[in-house]
């Protein structure tokens, strides 16, 4: 509880934002100085690089435009650490952000001290409500940019043959079982889904809007490693009756035999984690596969993927999310009610296309380019992952990658009709 000692409007976003900031500082802390300049493949960004940009965005559409007077950190660095916002002015090509040697990494944590004060001094002294929203979106942005830097993290990590260990506490504790597979079963009917009320959203979460549903069933937890290497020891990389045709083609030309981070040694799997290579666990969900693999093993299964909306819908009636998470955002507390096992494991594949609402409109500016222009060539995943952080993660977050992408943490549930 963030305790308060001043009815300055925005005492307790001052508060959330240093939380905030600080925990992307903290992810860092265990890197190597190495590490922070490492680009394993094009998607991957270096670690820098995200808390560089992370503060642009804050100096960008926060100071410059509300606190008088302002001058950038550095008159480059706008060039360097803009993503992907036209909107904003040219920027350094996204495959080639390993290649900067510079800024060094202490002056990145410079530049992030300097527009840490001046956020505070603007917050200190604004009266300005619509400053809160802003700072909000910022503050999502680099939890978003949060989970990223854990996933880049570890593919620079399992890039590396000496097989690197992120941190020793985060060392797997194997599942002894799973327990056999209940179907959940959701009437047929008109629904709404969406977000509405007050509290944060992106964009693409909007409108709430009316979708009418089949009758359909939800398996209450996700596919574990054992069940996915059945479908492994089965040929499921060698049949293509079992793949989508860009999927089965995207299997040859990328020569997949199993889920990113699996390595057979000696007969046995193993699997790159952020506590270092450690043997499979195969009561533990499945992570790190492609839309392509989840929608063949839901095939061979003679099963499929849940839409959006159908896994929007089972998670109306749960009780508050984020209580049952442990302080460290990457160690979710498992608990026994069924919907529960909706959140927090893995990020959860849907046979949904990454498309607007009906109604959605893009908003004005830059900051419009946040998600409407992604939409295309993208699936929907839901859910959370263990590197979610816990107040980042509600039942309308529509989360979006390639389908051909895994390096994210993505999983399998099941559904049917």
């Amino acid at each position: 509880m963030l305790s308060i000692t001043s009815n300055h409007p925005h005492t307790l976003l001052k508060n959330r934002y240093q939380q905030v900031r600080q925990i992307s500082e903290q992810i860092c802390q265990p890197l190597a100085i190495e590490d922070y300049t490492i680009q394993s493949m094009p998607d991957v960004s270096p670690p820098k690089w995200h808390l560089a940009h992370t503060t642009w965005f804050f100096e960008t559409f926060v100071l410059l435009p509300h606190l008088p007077d302002y001058t950038v950190f550095h008159p480059q660095f706008g060039y360097l650490f803009n993503s992907y916002y036209e909107a904003v002015g040219a920027r350094h090509p996204r495959h080639q952000r390993g290649m900067l040697s510079r800024p060094t990494v202490a002056e990145v944590y410079r530049y992030r001290a300097s527009v840490d004060r001046a956020i505070n001094e603007l917050l200190s002294t604004s009266q300005d409500p619509a400053l809160a929203t802003l700072i909000d979106l910022g503050l999502h942005h680099e939890q978003q940019h949060q989970e990223l830097l854990l996933m880049d993290i570890k593919h620079i990590l399992a890039s590396n043959p000496l097989r690197p260990i992120y941190r020793h506490d985060l060392a797997p504790h194997p599942a002894t079982t799973a327990r056999k597979i209940e179907w959940l079963k959701y009437p047929g009917g008109l629904y709404s889904i969406g977000h509405e009320g007050n509290e944060f959203s992106f964009d693409n979460e909007s409108p709430h809007h009316q979708v009418y549903l089949q009758d359909y069933q939800l398996a209450d937890r996700l596919v574990t490693n054992n069940e996915y290497l059945e479908f492994m020891t089965a040929g499921g990389y060698q049949n293509s009756k079992y793949w989508l045709a860009e999927g089965w083609a995207t299997v040859q030309t990328q020569q997949w035999h199993a889920p990113l981070y699996w390595e057979q040694i000696d007969g046995q799997w193993w699997i790159m984690t952020l506590g270092g290579l450690d043997r499979l666990d195969m009561y533990a969900p499945v992570c790190h596969v492609s839309f392509y693999e989840a929608d063949a093993y839901a095939t061979w299964r003679c099963k499929r993927l849940p839409t959006e909306a159908e896994w929007e819908i089972a998670t109306v009636n749960i009780p508050q999310l984020g209580n049952f998470f442990d302080s460290d955002f990457l160690h979710p507390i498992p608990v026994n009610h069924p919907h529960y096992q909706f959140f927090g494991d893995v990020w959860e594949w849907t046979q949904s296309a990454y498309l607007p609402y009906p109604g959605f409109q893009i908003a004005d500016g830059a900051i419009g380019e946040y998600n409407g222009k992604f939409m295309c060539n993208q699936m929907v995943l839901r859910g959370g992952a263990c590197v979610t952080s816990a107040d980042h993660i509600r039942p309308t977050y529509r989360n979006f990658f390639p389908p051909s992408a895994r390096w994210q943490f993505s999983g399998i549930r099941l559904a049917s009709y």
